[in-house]
Parts: structure tokens; sequence; C-alpha cells
């Protein structure tokens, strides 16, 4: 694997984190039952494109 693809993935893990984290605390937040289940979706889809990404090192 090359440097910049190294880093590539290394964003894309960071970015996906990010997300992860930030809809996490939205979660929190949320009032709406059906919203927080939705909103769980993209976590648990986040976590996935996360281990897929995280596998490739």
């Amino acid at each position: 694997m090359s440097p910049k693809e190294l880093l590539y993935i290394e964003d894309v893990l960071s970015h996906e984190k990010q997300a992860k984290t930030l809809c996490t605390d939205l979660i929190n937040q949320l009032q709406d039952q059906q919203l927080k289940t939705f909103v769980q979706s993209i976590v648990n889809k986040k976590q996935q494109c996360y281990s897929k990404f995280y596998g490739l090192l």
C-alpha cells in the first residue's frame, strides 16, 4: 500500500469515527423514538464502514 493510499484510509477512518460520535451524541439529545432508531441505524452503518476500512490496514 502506498503512503498516499494509507493517508486516504486514515482520513476516512477519522471521518467515520467523527460521524459516529456526532450521531451518538445526537441520539442522547433526541426525544422522538423513531428518530432515535433512525440515527442509531446510521451509527451502525458508520461502525460497519469503519470496520471495513480498518480491515484494509
